[in-house]
């Protein structure tokens, strides 16, 4: 059993060796130092992605619920063909009427149209159709005048509400209400100015002009296959399994489907969004930090011949340490520290320039990324596997230098 104090010893000397060889040692540490420096920003760009995500998805609220058309799986087209799977209106109405754990629910439907103004005239707007539950599943209140009632949805009144940026581009009066819009061709009546959210789940940085119309006159914009999807809100969280249920039921009623049958739509709550992120985001973790650990393994060759430099130049001083009475296995601690010391001052340096990445993607303007930042799992990871670079790339020097004959050692010039 070797006395602790020969640890301490022999760590500082492995310091003083790296000082003494200053040059040589950061370009044989360079290889951890990139490999732990992009692990570990890596890491931190995407745990501030993660991070950002997921207080969208937690705005959102748990008891939101989305129902989306979809084709069974390995089902052949011509079987389920669009028309047959696509949502439609009145099953909207249905789910309204007959789910008792729904506090609301709308169909949405998006375009792009022409929007004129009496001043201005802007290509591309988004335009959704919507009805009046939108407010409470979106959690986007009006800021001026009203939502849209249920006679307007009724009997389509060519109504319609903007945001404020919509406001801004179509230099309308920053209360417009009472003011006309020519949407698509149609003169509108602007009835309600609706608050605008600085991120949209539909894509980052998204911010933009938005109009909102009735459904029901959303669907005379379009073709009678258009694509909808619809959003509700349980009356809890806590009844948003019973709600999933209960339109899973209702839809399958409607739509004539046995017990054997697939269903041809999808109904998913938030908290499923939640976990397949994580899912997807912990995939691309491990892959990103696999491909760029790939440096950590050429900076653990460089450690390795490095070694086989020291050891080939202090063999004289190995053969009379051995002379002294120092044994086989404490020339091999020696060695095998010496180049674990190095890769930790190597991971030490990675994870400084990795922290002062995230800092720096932090402040990016418009990144998004204000949450990055290297995790303290990440931080010891880099630190375990810069040691364990050190010990794997370090023990074939360290063997060589153990076995040494002393006699031949001392003649080495």
């Amino acid at each position: 059993m070797l006395n602790p104090l020969f640890y301490y010893e022999s760590v500082v000397l492995a310091l003083r060796q790296i000082w003494a060889n200053k040059m040589r040692s950061i370009l044989t540490a360079l290889g951890i130092i990139v490999g732990v420096a992009s692990t570990t920003a890596v890491i931190a760009a995407l745990t501030g992605l993660k991070t950002k995500v997921l207080s969208e998805f937690e705005t959102f609220g748990a008891a939101r619920l989305y129902v989306l058309p979809s084709r069974p799986e390995g089902m052949p087209r011509n079987l389920f063909p669009w028309e047959k799977i696509r949502l439609k209106a009145t099953e909207a109405i249905a789910l309204k009427e007959q789910c008792t754990a729904l506090k609301g629910i709308t169909p949405i439907s998006e375009t792009s149209l022409s929007v004129q103004s009496e001043a201005e005239t802007l290509e591309g707007v988004s335009v959704t159709g919507i009805w009046p539950a939108w407010h409470a599943t979106e959690n986007r209140q009006v800021i001026h005048g009203r939502p849209f009632s249920q006679q307007d949805i009724d009997n389509a009144r060519q109504v319609c509400m903007v945001n404020d940026l919509a406001v801004r581009d179509l230099q309308l009066p920053l209360e417009p209400i009472g003011e006309h819009l020519i949407i698509g061709g149609r003169r509108f009546l602007i009835v309600g100015v609706v608050e605008t959210i600085t991120e949209r789940m539909t894509g980052f940085n998204t911010i933009s002009a938005e109009v909102f119309i009735p459904f029901s006159l959303m669907e005379k914009f379009q073709d009678r296959d258009f694509f909808m999807r619809f959003v509700a809100i349980a009356n809890s969280p806590a009844e948003a399994d019973e709600a999933r249920s209960e339109m899973s039921r209702v839809l399958r009623k409607i739509r004539g489907l046995s017990s054997g049958d697939p269903d041809t739509f999808r109904v998913q709550a938030i908290d499923q969004f939640i976990d397949q992120f994580k899912s997807v985001a912990s995939g691309i973790t491990a892959v990103a930090g696999g491909i760029v650990g790939i440096s950590l393994l050429v900076g653990g060759i460089g450690i390795m011949n490095i070694m086989l430099v020291s050891v080939s130049e202090r063999t004289r001083e190995i053969g009379l340490r051995k002379a002294v009475g120092a044994t086989p296995t404490a020339i091999l601690l020696q060695f095998l520290l010496e180049a674990v010391t190095l890769c930790l001052a190597g991971g030490l340096v990675g994870v400084l320039i990795g922290q002062a990445f995230a800092i720096g993607v932090s402040h990016i303007p418009g990144a998004n990324l204000d949450q990055a930042g290297v995790p303290a799992w990440a931080v010891l990871l880099a630190f375990l596997f810069s040691a364990g670079v050190g010990v794997v790339f370090g023990m074939f020097p360290a063997i060589k230098a153990s076995r040494l004959d002393p006699i031949e050692a001392l003649r080495h010039e």
